[in-house]
């Protein structure tokens, strides 16, 4: 082969491997804080790391009520942190389904099929995923916005605050992202 070759080949070889979005990782956006959504966010985001894929949640706005520990609670917050907290769902399982939530009926009854098909629950997704080294990322300007505050975050093994930089540098490495 000659010299020419061998150089141009070496070029490619350098692009290819430092082209934006080549990784084996998914870099999801969470982003609805919707029962449904949030179960199709971590079906995904266990499916994928269970195929070996690095993966990657950012959890913003809507999204970060299912980050919080219904057992904890902060105090010295001002008032609008404190109405942020009485109106949104505090933890994962006072998620409402985000279409025919019908006063709780169809949450309920979704649940409830859940369990009647073995398909594992919201609280199962996320111990999965943490066994699966699944990172969460909670979005520090939508926690500033609504006056959560880390330590009323659930204990997860890979949850970390951050800001949209953190994010797009991770979504630049993978070959998925996906936005719910």
């Amino acid at each position: 082969m000659s010299v020419d070759v061998e150089r141009e080949l070496a070029e490619l070889k350098a692009k290819v491997e430092s082209t934006p979005g080549t990784g084996n990782k998914l870099t999801m956006v969470v982003f609805s804080g919707g029962l449904d959504r949030q179960i199709a966010a971590m079906i995904i985001a266990t499916g994928a790391a269970a195929m070996g894929m690095e993966v990657v949640l950012f959890f913003t706005f809507w999204g970060t009520a299912a980050l919080r520990d219904p057992a904890k609670h902060v105090s010295g917050k001002n008032m609008i942190s404190k109405m942020f907290g009485f109106m949104l769902p505090k933890g994962r399982n006072a998620l409402k389904l985000s279409q025919m939530h019908m006063a709780g009926m169809g949450t309920a009854m979704l649940k409830g099929l859940m369990k009647k098909k073995n398909v594992a629950s919201l609280d199962q997704l996320f111990e999965v995923a943490g066994e699966l080294a699944v990172k969460i990322y909670i979005c520090e300007m939508s926690m500033d916005l609504m006056g959560f505050r880390k330590e009323e975050m659930i204990q997860y093994p890979n949850l970390e605050v951050c800001g949209v930089a953190t994010m797009l540098a991770h979504a630049k490495e993978s070959s998925l992202q996906f936005f719910i």
